[in-house]
């Protein structure tokens, strides 16, 4: 089965032009925060890394088979998360055949994300991601790993991962708010250096996903 997903997932990188999506999760919480986020990461790394993504982000259910469609799903809210037995499923499967996961904690999920990502990794510890990871380093250095975009309670900004073999392909950042600083200038009214920042930082994780 491992071997019929992995064949429909690389299938799909091949056959589609580069795109990534949203996650529409279940439980509650605000999947659909900062809607300007995606799309500006998009435009960002297109014009600065040469990447090739659609400008339209996709929108997909962790269930939905259209998951393997995505090599890069992007996952953000305040609230409550809740992964029935066949997102946890399909969400294995997608992120053992070469999919990624990127997590962004936008204040709030944390209690809740924690318990979904052992559901579906009960045997793989959820672990900090060093600053000298390749994700930090290229084409943007972060000497210090996960930038701080949005102060709340004074804690400091972490990346978090699921590694296979080796291989990223959960990123969960806490306490850092990358998608906000995403978003449009005016819905946060952040000064251009901390907007750069986080889009630098996100451009990194695209990066990492198209070419690694």
């Amino acid at each position: 089965m491992k071997k019929i997903y992995l064949f429909l997932f690389l299938f799909s990188i091949n056959c589609f032009s580069q795109e990534i999506a949203l996650l529409k999760y279940s439980g509650g919480g605000d999947w659909y925060a900062n809607p300007t986020s995606l799309p500006n990461l998009i435009k960002f790394s297109n014009q600065n890394i040469n990447t090739k993504i659609k400008s339209k982000p996709g929108l997909v259910e962790p269930s939905s088979p259209d998951l393997f469609s995505y090599p890069f799903v992007h996952m953000t809210g305040h609230g409550n998360v809740v992964f029935s037995d066949s997102d946890v499923i399909n969400l294995r499967n997608y992120l053992t055949s070469g999919g990624f996961l990127h997590i962004d904690d936008n204040y709030g999920m944390d209690v809740y994300i924690r318990k979904e990502i052992k559901k579906i990794f009960p045997t793989v510890d959820l672990v900090e991601i060093p600053a000298n990871h390749p994700i930090f380093q290229k084409p943007y250095s972060f000497p210090a790993g996960i930038p701080k975009i949005h102060e709340h309670d004074g804690k400091r900004p972490q990346a978090f991962g699921i590694f296979l073999e080796g291989r990223l392909v959960l990123l969960y950042t806490y306490e850092s708010d990358l998608g906000d600083g995403w978003e449009d200038a005016e819905v946060h009214n952040d000064p251009l250096e901390i907007r750069l920042k986080a889009l630098k930082m996100g451009a990194n994780i695209m990066n990492y996903i198209f070419n690694n």
